[in-house]
C-alpha cells in the first residue's frame, strides 16, 4: 500500500527558513544531503512511523512575489550557503513548490511587515473573509494533491505583541473578534484559525501570537486537531536552556546575563522595528527566571547588521557568584546560519506532528517543548528534561 502524501504548508513560504526547508527537503529526497541536524533521524526515534521525505508536498502563503529559486540564489550569494550543484539539482522542486504558493494576508501585521509586501497585496478583506480565503487555499491544496494530511507551519516575520487583554479566552470570543470591524487578531492568528478550523495541525515557529490564546486551543480540541509553538529555539536561547540548569545544579548564583545578537537577514529587518522586536525579546528573555527560579538582571539586544546576512552571532556574558561570595564570569560566542539551523527543525516538527495525528492527539503538543522558547502548555524549560519528554513520548505504544 502506498503511503499517503502529506502537505507541508509554510506561512512565509519564500522567506529564508521556508526556502531552506523546501530546498533541504528536495536534497534529502534526492539523496544529495545527509540527515545531520535532524532530531527525528536519531536512533531513538527510528521505530516511529515517521513519513519519508518523498511523502511531503510543499505549498504555502506569502506576501512577496519573489521566486524560491531566486531566493535560494540570493542566500547563496549573500550568505555563502548551499553549493551550486545542490541549487541546480533542486531547482525543479523549488519551481514546483512555487506553483503551490498563494498570497497571504497583511491583516494587523503592522507597517514594517506591510512594507515587505508586493503591490498586489494592498487589498484587504474582513477577518472572516480572510479566514475563508485562506481556507479555500488550504482545501484546494489538499484536494489537488490528494493529501492525507496538511500541516501548517508559521515561518512568517515576527509581529508586534498583542496586549493580553485582547487575547480571546474561548472560541466564542474568537468568533466575535473575527466578526468585529476593529478585530485585533493578527495575521498569525488568522492563519491558525484557518488551519485549526479545518482540522489541520498548526505549528507556530515564531514568537507571534498564532494559536497561543486559550480560545484557539478550544478550537483545536473541538476540531480534534493539535498545535505547537511558540518561537523555535535554535541558537542562543537553546544554549541558555542547557547552561542555566548547570548554574542551579552547582548552586551558583547568577547575578546578570547579557546577550547581544547581530544578524542581517530579512528577519533582522523586521526586528529593527522596536514593536516587532519586543515580541522576540520577551520570548528570549523569560526563560532564565523559569529555569533559575529567580530573576537575575538580564539584557537581550537584537541588532541588524546587514553585512552579516543569514549568519547570526550572539555574545553572552554571565556574571555569577561562587564560593565565598567570589564574583566570576562565563562568556560564550555562538555563530550559526539562522535558516540552516531552523530548517531541519521544521522538518522534524512536521514528522513528529504527523505521528501525533496518527495517535489522535489533540490540543498543545507539550512533548515538542524542546523545540521552542515559549512552549505552549509546558511546565519545564530545561532542555534535558524537555528532550526526555520527547523520548518518552516516542517510546509510547502507537
Amino acid at each position: 500500500m502506498t503511503a499517503s502524501r502529506i502537505g507541508l504548508w509554510l506561512i512565509g513560504a519564500r522567506g529564508g527558513v521556508a526556502t531552506t526547508t523546501t530546498l533541504g527537503l528536495s536534497a534529502l529526497r534526492q539523496g544529495l544531503a545527509d540527515e545531520i541536524g535532524l532530531v527525528s533521524s536519531l536512533p531513538q526515534f527510528s521505530h516511529l512511523p515517521l513519513p519519508n521525505w518523498d511523502q511531503f508536498v510543499v505549498g504555502g502563503h506569502e506576501i512577496r512575489t519573489t521566486q524560491l529559486a531566486d531566493e535560494a540564489q540570493r542566500m547563496h550569494q549573500e550568505s555563502r550557503v548551499f553549493d551550486r550543484e545542490t541549487l541546480t539539482a533542486c531547482r525543479e522542486d523549488l519551481e514546483s513548490a512555487d506553483q503551490n504558493i498563494r498570497p497571504g494576508t497583511l491583516c494587523n501585521s503592522g507597517t514594517t511587515i506591510r512594507r515587505l509586501a508586493s503591490g498586489e497585496m494592498e487589498e484587504e478583506f474582513s477577518p472572516t473573509q480572510t479566514v475563508k480565503r485562506l481556507q479555500e487555499d488550504l482545501q484546494d491544496f489538499r484536494q489537488r494533491h490528494e493529501l492525507g494530511e496538511v500541516i501548517v507551519v508559521n515561518l512568517a516575520s515576527t509581529e508586534a505583541p498583542l496586549a493580553r487583554s485582547c487575547w480571546p479566552g474561548t472560541w466564542s470570543e474568537v468568533q466575535e473578534q473575527l466578526e468585529s470591524s476593529d478585530s485585533p487578531l493578527p495575521a498569525s492568528s488568522l492563519y491558525a484559525i484557518a488551519a485549526l478550523d479545518l482540522g489541520m495541525p498548526y505549528v507556530n515557529f515564531t514568537p507571534s501570537l498564532g494559536a497561543t490564546p486559550k480560545g484557539m486551543d478550544q478550537l483545536a480540541r473541538e476540531r480534534e486537531t493539535c498545535h505547537a509553538g511558540s518561537d523555535a529555539k535554535t541558537g542562543e536561547t537553546l544554549l541558555k536552556s542547557v547552561l542555566a540548569p548547570m548554574f542551579s545544579a552547582r548552586n551558583l548564583q547568577v547575578m546578570s546575563w547579557v546577550g547581544h545578537n547581530i544578524f542581517g537577514n530579512l528577519d533582522s529587518q523586521v526586528l529593527d522595528d522596536p514593536q516587532n522586536k519586543e515580541s522576540k525579546v520577551v520570548s528570549k528573555d523569560h526563560l532564565l527566571e523559569e529555569l533559575l527560579g529567580y530573576a537575575p538582571q538580564t539584557l537581550v539586544s537584537i541588532e541588524r547588521i546587514k553585512s552579516m546576512g543569514d549568519w547570526k552571532t550572539a555574545w553572552d556574558h554571565v556574571h555569577f557568584t561562587g564560593f565565598l561570595s567570589t564574583p566570576m564570569t562565563f562568556q560564550f560566542t555562538w555563530q550559526g546560519c539562522d535558516s540552516l539551523l531552523a530548517a531541519p527543525l521544521v522538518l522534524d516538527l512536521a514528522r513528529f506532528v504527523t505521528v501525533a495525528r496518527q495517535r489522535g492527539e489533540t490540543g498543545p503538543l507539550t512533548f515538542l517543548s524542546s523545540f521552542f522558547k515559549s512552549p505552549l502548555g509546558a511546565k519545564t524549560y530545561g532542555f534535558s528534561e524537555q528532550n526526555e519528554m520527547l523520548v518518552q513520548w516516542a517510546q509510547c505504544s502507537v
